[in-house]
């Protein structure tokens, strides 16, 4: 493929480009097929010089420019600005207010209610359990150095078991 990119040239922190027209196989600074024009950025104003004509006569055989290139043939009036497209973001499923983040824990939730009004005490307590469990993944972790474990005193006439 053959692209229309940016040359290097210069010295060790003073840069120079040249706008050249080379295949995309060859290095950045090496041989290329055709000079188009030249930027220099170090004087204020930068100097472009490009050669409009030879860089539409490019385009139309099939060259495409780098993003550099672009960004230099737009600001130069050669290029139309390309249209930026986005991908809309998907949007958020609508939940039931002070419906739980935690998937899952709403259905468990009712379960739990279900079971209980049931008065089928067994799986009552299964939800209730499966309730705590979704609570507790839902928690934000403990703050770093925090103390999270405890550790119980051993009461008056016990032994602590040996490892």
């Amino acid at each position: 493929m053959v692209k229309i990119r940016l040359k290097r040239m210069g010295a060790k922190k003073r840069p120079f480009y040249r706008l050249v027209v080379a295949d995309s196989r060859s290095p950045r600074d090496g041989r290329f097929i055709e000079l188009l024009g030249y930027y220099d950025p170090l004087p204020n104003p930068a100097t472009v010089r490009i050669d409009a004509d030879k860089v539409r006569e490019w385009i139309g055989k099939g060259a495409r420019p780098s993003d550099a290139a672009r960004a230099l043939l737009v600001e130069q009036g050669i290029l139309a600005k390309l249209p930026r497209t986005f991908k809309p973001a998907p949007e958020p499923t609508a939940t039931a207010s002070g419906a739980s983040e935690t998937p899952g824990a709403a259905e468990e939730v009712e379960a739990a209610e279900d079971a209980a009004a049931a008065g089928d005490a067994e799986n009552a307590e299964d939800a209730a359990a499966g309730e705590l469990a979704a609570a507790a993944a839902a928690a934000p972790p403990a703050e770093l150095g925090a103390a999270t474990d405890t550790v119980a005193e051993p009461e008056a006439g016990e032994t602590e078991p040996t490892p």
